[in-house]
């Protein structure tokens, strides 16, 4: 099972609010519903994959143990930062682009 921290639901809320507000490029409400529909459907099937990575990077640790990485495109990464609990429930605590990813 899939549970969201508060912070990963304002980080999926805030995701939305930027993508149909975003300046550079005029996005259809569709296409943003979408474009978020798809970061949580890879949120919500997190725990039927057979390898969990380790985050790397410090920005990541303060917030689980867990990384998924979905390249969305050739310039945007999304970071899926989670945890799993004794009964392999997810936690997914953080998401974050590769923007705001400090290495």
């Amino acid at each position: 099972m899939t549970y969201y921290s508060e912070q990963a639901d304002n980080d999926i809320d805030d995701l939305l609010e930027g993508l149909l507000s975003w300046q550079k490029h005029s996005l259809t409400r569709e296409f943003c519903h979408e474009y978020v529909s798809d970061i949580v459907d890879i949120c919500d099937s997190l725990g039927a994959i057979n390898f969990h990575q380790n985050t790397l990077y410090e920005t990541h640790k303060r917030y689980g143990k867990k990384v998924f990485k979905y390249i969305r495109n050739k310039n945007t990464t999304w970071y899926i930062i989670y945890d799993i609990d004794n009964n392999n429930n997810i936690l997914v605590n953080k998401i974050i682009s590769n923007y705001l990813t400090v290495s």
